[in-house]
């Protein structure tokens, strides 16, 4: 059994009988008092996060997680199908548990998944993916000053801020993380 002490970024744990990912921790020693551990939990059930406090020494039961790369393959009617380059085995995914992850997928598309046995609890993209510009208006001359930004659509249908000359059909890296233009692809 480990301790408050051994939890880490990324583990998965079973905090009150709900299956939960440890998104960020902090080790804490005030003055006078006894160190403990503060930890962001995502409960995977119901999507929501809180702030948790461990005492070093409580024990805490630790989840085995199983991290593989995969292939976004094709839709199954509503459901997403992700295939292990390697192997060539399919897992299908629910629309649900694949989150605002669907709004940068495209085919061929490598993606992280965190699997707990043989279940799906997180579909994670890499930090940039490249994503054509379907439709795009044209700038207006005298525009390109400054700085200014216009909203194009991209092939999975989000709608982001890029700069004047982007044009449609160019292929542009779009941040996951914050959903920003970065460069021309």
């Amino acid at each position: 059994m480990a301790t408050g002490n051994d939890l880490r970024k990324g583990m998965a744990i079973n905090y009150n009988g709900e299956l939960v990912i440890v998104m960020d921790t902090q080790h804490r020693t005030p003055g006078n008092k006894r160190g403990f551990v503060q930890a962001a939990l995502r409960n995977l059930r119901t999507g929501k996060s809180a702030d948790v406090r461990f005492s070093s020494s409580e024990n805490v039961d630790i989840v085995p997680v199983n991290n593989t790369k995969m292939e976004f393959s094709y839709f199954d009617g509503t459901d997403y199908v992700f295939t292990d380059p390697e192997t060539f085995e399919t897992i299908t995914v629910t629309p649900e548990m694949v989150g605002d992850v669907k709004d940068y997928l495209v085919e061929n598309c490598e993606v992280a998944i965190m699997l707990v046995g043989e279940k799906v609890v997180q579909v994670e993209l890499p930090a940039s993916v490249v994503l054509q510009v379907v439709e795009a208006p044209e700038g207006v001359k005298g525009d390109s000053v400054s700085n200014i930004q216009k909203s194009v659509t991209l092939e999975t249908g989000i709608k982001i801020q890029a700069p004047l000359f982007i044009k449609s059909g160019e292929k542009i890296r779009v941040d996951t993380r914050t959903g920003k233009y970065m460069e021309r692809a």
